[in-house]
This record gives C-alpha cells, sequence and structure tokens, in this order.
C-alpha cells in the first residue's frame, strides 16, 4: 500500500500523509494552502462558489471537469492536477482570457460567486474550441448561483471569453509537463491514509476493493461524494472508513456490449449521458437536468443506485428499461433485476462487504417507446418531486407489454403492477389510458412533503402517463418545455 496522497496542485506537486478522511478540498484550498479564491457558499454542492477544476489522464491526454470542492474529499484528488482561481493568473499576472472576459462584460457585482464562474467557464473552454450555442452556455452556468448581475453579462463574457484565446493560455503549454507528471504518479498500488484513528483507502483495482471492503464492511465507499459530502458538512457524520472507487479502472468503464450498456459502477453521469441519450433519449434529458454541471462529473448512476434513495433519478429509469444489477463480494458475484434491489427505505439487498460492480441496461427492442419525466420545483438543478419512466412494446395499436417506474412516490423506486397489467393487452388509446390513469391508485400511496403533496404526487403521475400517450400518438403536440431538449417524438 501507498500511504500517502499525491497530486497537482497548479504546477506544484503535493504529498499527503496524515489526513483526515473527509476533508473537503474547500477546506484543504482555504485552510492549508491559504487559497482561498475558492469560496464556501451552500456547502452541499448547489452554489458552484467553490467551482474547481480537476484534470485527469485520459487515454494520454488530459480531461478537464469542473466539481465541487465542498463536499470532495481530499483523498479524490490522488493523481489529478487541481486548479483554483489563483492559478489561472499568467506568470506576469496577467488576468486569463475568462477572467478578462468577465471584467469587460461586467460580469462581476459582488464578486462572491465570481471565481466560481470562472473556473466553469475555463472548463468549459477545454471542451469546446468555438463558442456553443446557448442551451450549453445555460447548462453549464447552472450550477453557479449568482444574486446580483442576472447572468446575461456572464453569459456575455463566455462569448468574449473565445475571442481572447482562451486555450491558448500559460496552462496549454504546459500540458506535456503535466501529462508526463501525472504519468509518473499513475501506480497499481493502494492508497491508504489517515488521521491516526480514521483511515481512507483508494484501491487501484476491482480485485483490491474486494478483498478491502470484504475485511472492512463497515466502510462508506464513495465515488462521486455528492450524497456522502453531505452527511459530512450538512448532518456532521463522523466516517471512520471510506474506501474511494474513482482509481478502480475496471469500474469506469461503459460499453456497448452484445447484452447491452454496461455502465461500471465508477462512470460519473457525463460520461454515461451521450451513450444512454443515442438509445434511450429521455434517459439522457433527465440527466442533463439531474444536478449542475460539476455534479454530472462527480456523481455516478453506480452510486445513486447503491444508495437507494426514494427520489434518485436514475433507478426508474434502469427499471422501466429492465436493467441488470450485477454485485461482488470478494470472488463472489450475482446479478438481479434493479428493480429487486430496494427492498425498503434505506434498505438494499446488499450483503455486508458487498458492493455495486456494474450495471447493464438492454437495448430497446423494435416496437418500443421509452418515455421519462423529471418534475420537480425548478427545471434544473432540483431533486425530483416525482420521476416517472414509461416502456411500452407495441404491435400496431395493441400493448404487448409495459414497463412502468417511479421515484418519489413510496420509500424506495418501483414498478406499477396494477399500471402494468392494465396496459399490457389492451389497445393503446385513451380509454385504455383512462383506466390505467385509475388503476395506479392501486400501486402508490404517496406522502406529503416539502416537494409536493401527496394529491399532487398522484395526479401528476397520472397526467404523465396521458402525456406518454400523447407523444407517442400525436406528433404534432408540443408537450416539452423549451429548455426539454430531448427527441419527444422518437
Amino acid at each position: 500500500m501507498r500511504n500517502e496522497i499525491r497530486f497537482l496542485l497548479g504546477h506544484e506537486m503535493r504529498s499527503l500523509r496524515s489526513v483526515d478522511p473527509t476533508m473537503t478540498v474547500l477546506d484543504y484550498l482555504r485552510q492549508d494552502e491559504r487559497l482561498v479564491g475558492t469560496k464556501e457558499g451552500c456547502n452541499e454542492g448547489d452554489c458552484g462558489a467553490c467551482t474547481v477544476v480537476l484534470a485527469r489522464l485520459v487515454d494520454g491526454g488530459l480531461r478537464y471537469e469542473a466539481v465541487n470542492a465542498c463536499i470532495q474529499f481530499v483523498g479524490t484528488l490522488d493523481g489529478c492536477q487541481l486548479l483554483t482561481v489563483e492559478h489561472l493568473v499568467g506568470e506576469d499576472g496577467s488576468l486569463h482570457p475568462v477572467q478578462q472576459a468577465m471584467v469587460d462584460c461586467h460580469g462581476s457585482q459582488c464578486g462572491f460567486c465570481t471565481p466560481g464562474f470562472v473556473m466553469s467557464l475555463f472548463a468549459l473552454t477545454r471542451h469546446s474550441e468555438t463558442v456553443p450555442d446557448d442551451g450549453v452556455i445555460d447548462d453549464v452556468f447552472a450550477g453557479n448561483l449568482c444574486r446580483c448581475t442576472g447572468y446575461a453579462p456572464i453569459v456575455r463574457a463566455a462569448g468574449q471569453a473565445y475571442e481572447l484565446k482562451p486555450r491558448q493560455d500559460h496552462i496549454a503549454a504546459r500540458e506535456a509537463e503535466t501529462i508526463a507528471a501525472l504519468g509518473r504518479l499513475a501506480d497499481t498500488e493502494t492508497v491508504a491514509v489517515g488521521d491516526g484513528e480514521r483511515r481512507f483507502f483508494a484501491p487501484a483495482t476491482a480485485d483490491a476493493l474486494a478483498e478491502l471492503f470484504e475485511a472492512n464492511p463497515e466502510a462508506t465507499i464513495v465515488a462521486g461524494s455528492t450524497d456522502v459530502g453531505l452527511w459530512v458538512t450538512k448532518e456532521m457524520r463522523r466516517l471512520d472508513t471510506v474506501i474511494y472507487l474513482g482509481r478502480i479502472a475496471e469500474l469506469a468503464r461503459i460499453e456497448e456490449g452484445a447484452d447491452g450498456i454496461e455502465i461500471g459502477a465508477g462512470i460519473n453521469y457525463t460520461e454515461a449521458m451521450a451513450t444512454l441519450a443515442r438509445h434511450y433519449p429521455d434517459m439522457g434529458e433527465v440527466i442533463r437536468r439531474l444536478g449542475s454541471v460539476q455534479i454530472r462529473n462527480a456523481g455516478t448512476i453506480g452510486g445513486n443506485v447503491a444508495n437507494g434513495s426514494p427520489i434518485g433519478d436514475s433507478p426508474p429509469l434502469l427499471i422501466a428499461a429492465g436493467a441488470m444489477l450485477h454485485l461482488r463480494r470478494g470472488d463472489a458475484r450475482r446479478s438481479m433485476p434493479i428493480e429487486d434491489f430496494f427492498l425498503d427505505y434505506g434498505k438494499q439487498d446488499r450483503a455486508p462487504g458487498e458492493f455495486v460492480e456494474k450495471i447493464v441496461v438492454p437495448y430497446p427492442a423494435g416496437g418500443t417507446r421509452f418515455r421519462a419525466y423529471k418534475i420537480a420545483k425548478r427545471f434544473d438543478q432540483d431533486i425530483s418531486a416525482v420521476l416517472a419512466a414509461f416502456q411500452l412494446w407495441l404491435d400496431g395499436d395493441e400493448i404487448k407489454e409495459a414497463r412502468v417506474a417511479f421515484g418519489g412516490m413510496a420509500a424506495t423506486p418501483k414498478r406499477a403492477p396494477a399500471v402494468e397489467a392494465r396496459l399490457a393487452g389492451s389497445p393503446w388509446n385513451e380509454d385504455t389510458v383512462q383506466a390505467a390513469m385509475a388503476a395506479l391508485e392501486q400501486d402508490f400511496t404517496p406522502i406529503t412533503d416539502w416537494r409536493a403533496s401527496a394529491d399532487y404526487r398522484l395526479r401528476v403521475s397520472q397526467n404523465l402517463l396521458m402525456r406518454c400517450y400523447v407523444e407517442t400518438t400525436d406528433a404534432t403536440q408540443d408537450t416539452r418545455l423549451v429548455g426539454d431538449r430531448s427527441l419527444a417524438h422518437v
């Protein structure tokens, strides 16, 4: 085992041995490095004031990703380059093009949120060589909140930044040096650090993870820490043993295999979105609205499933698609239909020391219609009140089979068997839909909470079934909001 975390801070090497396993990157930057440009706003990954950029080695090059420093643990930096707003300034003190664009376009007022916007815009320039369309810019800034400027000057700065050639900066000039340095840090050893009482592990292989977790079944597994991070920052939980998945190449794969789309437990939403959207356009759209770019760059579908939240967005999608879940404990493996994994609120069919290895999503068969709808108080970056997913196998005008799943309607994400039974074998018409809408009351007795009332949840779920019918039978009907860019009429 290697008893140190190694990463680049800007272009300077850092090696940390005695580390609080749940110290956040934000606290490390501000308290240990005195780099205070990165701000603490919400401390839960919502406001974007803490946005930093991580560069990772991928296929011999660098992939830059904006993430929330407030919920990322320091141990997750191993093998990365960490860039903050301070690192964008040139060696001669000149502003970076994205910083200069913010000045030129008056994109800053009080300035508290500005470093986060700058880092999000910097990451955008690393992914797009030309000015992207307004929709992409809106997506990029959806995870950065500002109370002063009204966003228009900031959006204008995104266009202005490209005129100043942001990809020809001092960071790009040293990319070969960075690639070489990160290459020297790469190894297959398990990282094991701590603060004397608690431990942080980062295995580099799936076999090492299996052995480690079997020996430490009480450990908390983290991938993107977009959920677990809040246990620490908001609930003040003490996690004694943390195991991080982010260094395991076997779990960081998404492949279009013979049986379907294989999604490793370490694949984040950003990495999965395009592949899933090719086969299930509405899945891609739901994922696009799941959190912010920063959250999607860190959070994983495997983690969303493993945590078993009744309002997780990916489980209903996967249930409706007929996905299979693959688990591992030591050398033993097993699989199950994903809906069988969720037993009760906070309880999943997972033994101590057992972890989610991958998810396999079958390809949609000919004649199927797949629709998914996310209902939340805000269109972007909000937790769902209801998530509905429908897959119908049609033979002409008759429904051969139906898979219907909901999140936010029960203690677990689950199928709607009464609705499915009413749909199967019936003509796909309005009378069938009305009968299925009534059957929904047999499947769910939703609760009232601050996100929605029980009555609203039931009514909106019924109406979403009607919306699915309208979309799949009348292509002239416009049922999607402007911001919804899924292929509604496929």
